[in-house]
C-alpha cells in the first residue's frame, strides 16, 4: 500500500483554505499560518494604531492565539485572510478600550528600503517627505476613514476583504472611501500640504 505524504514545501504552498483544513488534522501545521501572515498582520496593525510596539507585539500574538482557537468557527465563506484581518482589527480596539487609549499622532509607514536603493538621493527625499505628509494628514482622520484608506491602498485589499475584515456592507466600502479620501484632501489643503 502506498502511502502519500506531502512535504512541507508543498503544504506551505497552499492556498488559505486547504491549508485551513490541513491544520484542523495536524494543529502542528499551524506555524505556517504564523510565518504566512507574522509580517503583514504586523505592518497593518502598526498603521492602524499609536500603541507601543511591545504593545502591538501582544496584540498579535493575541490574534495568533484567538485564530489558532477558533480555526474550527472559521467560516470558509470569508477568504482567510479578511478573517485573520478581522481579528487583528478587533484586538487593537480591544486594546483601546482596555487602556483608554486614543488613536492619534500614528506612524503609518515604514520606511522600505528596498524602494530607497532603486532611487536617486534626491527622489528618496522626495518619498521621505511624501510619507511624513501622508502620515500627518491620515493622523488627523477619524479612525473609520484612516482604517479604510490603510487597508484599500497600504494593504491592497480588495471591496470585499474590507468588508470583511470591517464587518460592514460592500457598498459602504465604497461610501467610506470616497468620503475618506474626500477628508483626505480637505485636511491636507487646511493645513496646505500638497503632494
Amino acid at each position: 500500500m502506498r502511502r502519500t505524504t506531502i512535504s512541507l514545501r508543498n503544504v506551505e504552498s497552499l492556498p488559505d483554505a486547504e491549508l485551513v483544513d490541513l491544520i484542523l488534522k495536524n494543529k502542528d501545521l499551524y506555524k505556517i499560518v504564523v510565518d504566512r501572515y507574522e509580517a503583514k498582520l504586523l505592518r497593518y496593525m502598526r498603521r492602524i494604531t499609536n500603541i507601543r510596539p511591545e504593545d502591538i507585539e501582544d496584540c498579535l500574538q493575541e490574534v495568533f492565539l484567538k485564530a489558532y482557537l477558533n480555526l474550527n468557527d472559521y467560516n470558509k465563506s470569508l477568504s482567510f485572510s479578511s478573517w485573520i484581518y478581522r481579528i487583528g482589527h478587533n484586538e487593537v480596539v480591544s486594546f483601546w478600550r482596555k487602556k483608554k487609549v486614543k488613536p492619534d499622532n500614528l506612524q503609518f509607514l515604514d520606511n522600505d528600503s528596498k524602494l530607497v536603493d532603486l532611487h536617486s538621493l534626491a527622489d528618496e527625499l522626495d518619498i521621505k517627505l511624501n510619507k511624513q505628509k501622508i502620515n500627518e494628514v491620515l493622523s488627523q482622520m477619524p479612525l473609520s476613514y484612516r482604517e479604510i484608506l490603510v487597508l484599500r491602498f497600504f494593504e491592497e485589499r480588495e471591496y470585499k476583504e474590507i468588508s470583511d475584515i470591517l464587518k460592514i456592507p460592500p457598498n459602504t466600502v465604497g461610501v467610506w472611501l470616497n468620503r475618506a479620501k474626500r477628508s483626505f484632501g480637505e485636511i491636507a489643503k487646511k493645513k496646505k500640504i500638497k503632494f
